[in-house]
């Protein structure tokens, strides 16, 4: 076997094959019908769309849907019938692979688009086999079904049993959160589905809708809201206070940045969380005070989350531009993308005092950077070689990484209502993919990805290397691609393997992580099993060149609480 260094660092070049790449660049392909405010990865082929009940132009039993699968395939997009309002809900996987969508709004239009109540709203879609969608559908029962408190704006997290953290929230909609849910639930509950109080969300004051929530490779979660942090020991309910966003930069709604948690590598997975753009604006001012204008913050912040980088504290830099509503997307190399979003104003509709027609932000950034992780401080972002759109991604926009490996952005809509003409800002139905230079030039090719991968176990994947690829780094990426809504992904995250090539560069031996904490039980990515869902994707990056992703089951694939699975670290 050729050994393989587990590369955290992209290829200085990808051989003569790059030449002929168009590198990265921008296609417009479809529209999604309804308005893309959240969107997640569901199948191969599928992703599941939630906009609110409005007059959106896809239909569903005589009246605008709210829901609907987007086909990569064919560029299209079906209805779902949604019963409960899905407006700013969270979401995120189980262990067994189904999808769950959490919160929401009130009932919004009862006789015109006949939805219900969304604020404890539980939606289920079933693992789906069907490569276009048929016969797959959402399951609730709202009268049985529900959170345990109403939630608009809520943020969740897959946990290491394989159950859903949900986290904050306000109980009625509100530019500033003054009637906040500050408390913890689970999803199955736990507590005998009481709420657990949390003095973190408590102090985090009313800047604190979707708060920003990672779960940490020893089972802990780490939260920024506003811009505070902790971290917060499930096991225990125990939160440690950690040092807040420096230099009163504030990241959540309705002064969203985005965060990530920077890909895992072995053998330690430390990890390390980044915190980009929002605003330092002082959130005493009352909203009619506050402009459209008012210039978004260019900071990005990091930290290690080991008692030694604790006590560093943030290492800060700037992005190349301010940036309000951006939204970070993890590669498979383990760069991160930071895209969409306005360089003024705040993530919000029509609350303060200049708003362009209902956009309480203004000065879209049209044009992408790249974050590479492992380059000095000061050098990390660049949009060198990046496209620039010509279409705003504001207010209620979503991104995702594809199966394909290239990206997904869509929506758009600083609007109440589906507006089409007279505004500066009108809601946003194309869809554009940003391909990276890797597709349009020939890739490697995964075979026999084995459909269900247990913790800390070797396999074997079958590799087509193209042959102007000198397979010199390689990387195997195990990838959770998230809910994307309000410039946040949702269980986003990427988990680096070892990986040994064989003599004749037609095989690799990969070792899994080691546990359910480094990766939380359920989907990654590989092709389906017929028989057995699947929800994480692996992707492998030669010299740079990254295949295609395959959909896996990681773990036994059982509903949660699932016990610990693998070895400690």
């Amino acid at each position: 076997m050729l050994p393989l260094i587990l590369a955290i660092f992209a290829a200085a070049s990808c051989t003569s094959a790059a030449s002929e790449s168009l590198g990265w660049h921008l296609v417009q392909n479809g529209t999604t019908g309804v308005l893309a405010l959240e969107f997640m990865v569901v199948s191969p082929t599928l992703a599941i769309v939630f906009d609110r009940p409005s007059n959106d132009p896809l239909q569903i039993n005589g009246h605008s849907a709210w829901g609907a699968l987007w086909n990569f395939q064919t560029h299209t997009a079906t209805a779902l019938d949604v019963i409960t309002d899905s407006f700013c809900a969270s979401g995120s996987f189980l262990s067994n692979g189904t999808m769950v969508s959490l919160g929401g709004t009130p009932t919004e239009n009862p006789q015109t688009v006949p939805d219900y109540d969304g604020q404890m709203g539980i939606r289920i879609f079933e693992p789906c086999l069907d490569p276009d969608g048929i016969g797959c559908t959402l399951f609730e029962d709202p009268d049985t079904l529900h959170l345990a408190e109403s939630r608009w704006y809520p943020s969740s997290a897959r946990i290491f049993d394989g159950s859903l953290m949900v986290v904050g929230g306000s109980h009625v909609p509100t530019f500033f959160n003054d009637d906040p849910a500050n408390t913890f639930e689970f999803f199955p509950p736990k507590d005998g589905g009481v709420p657990r109080p949390s003095a973190f969300l408590e102090r985090s004051g009313h800047t604190s809708l979707f708060p920003r929530v990672f779960a940490l490779p020893d089972g802990k979660v780490f939260l920024v809201a506003n811009n505070r942090t902790v971290i917060y020991d499930i096991e225990t309910d125990t939160e440690t206070p950690l040092p807040d966003v420096p230099n009163g930069v504030r990241v959540t709604n309705p002064m969203d940045g985005s965060a990530t948690l920077l890909a895992l590598s072995p053998p330690d997975y430390i990890a390390e969380v980044v915190v980009c753009g929002g605003s330092a604006t002082d959130d005493s001012i009352p909203a009619l005070n506050l402009s459209s204008q008012t210039p978004a913050s260019d900071q990005c912040s990091r930290m290690t989350l080991t008692p030694e980088g604790i006590a560093r504290g943030w290492e800060v830099e700037h992005m190349l531009e301010p940036r309000m509503m951006p939204e970070m997307i993890l590669l498979p190399n383990g760069q991160v993308l930071i895209t969409n979003g306005a360089a003024t104003g705040f993530a919000a509709l029509d609350s303060v005092g200049d708003a362009i027609n209902e956009s309480d932000a203004d000065n879209p950034v049209f044009t992408p950077s790249i974050y590479t992780p492992w380059d000095p401080v000061g050098q990390r972002i660049s949009n060198q070689g990046l496209p620039t759109t010509d279409i705003p991604r504001l207010y209620h926009s979503s991104v995702s990484l594809t199966p394909m490996g290239n990206v997904f952005i869509a929506g758009s809509n600083p609007n109440t209502l589906i507006v089409n003409e007279g505004v500066k800002f009108p809601s946003e139905f194309r869809v554009e993919y940003l391909n990276p230079p890797y597709m349009t030039f020939e890739r490697p090719v995964l075979r026999n990805v084995p459909s269900q991968i247990g913790f800390h176990e070797n396999f074997t994947i079958g590799i087509d290397i193209p042959g102007g690829l000198e397979a010199s780094n390689i990387q195997v990426s195990l990838m959770d691609l998230g809910f994307s809504s309000h410039a946040f992904h949702s269980s986003s995250r990427l988990v680096f393997m070892t990986a040994s090539l064989s003599e004749d560069k037609a095989e690799l031996s990969v070792l899994s992580p080691p546990n359910n904490r480094v990766y939380p039980p359920g989907p990654g990515t590989c092709h389906h099993s017929k028989l057995m869902p699947c929800s994480a994707f692996i992707f492998v990056t030669v010299d740079g060149v990254t295949s295609e992703g395959v959909q896996v089951m990681m773990g036994s694939g059982l509903s949660p609480p699932v016990p610990d699975q693998g070895v400690e670290l």
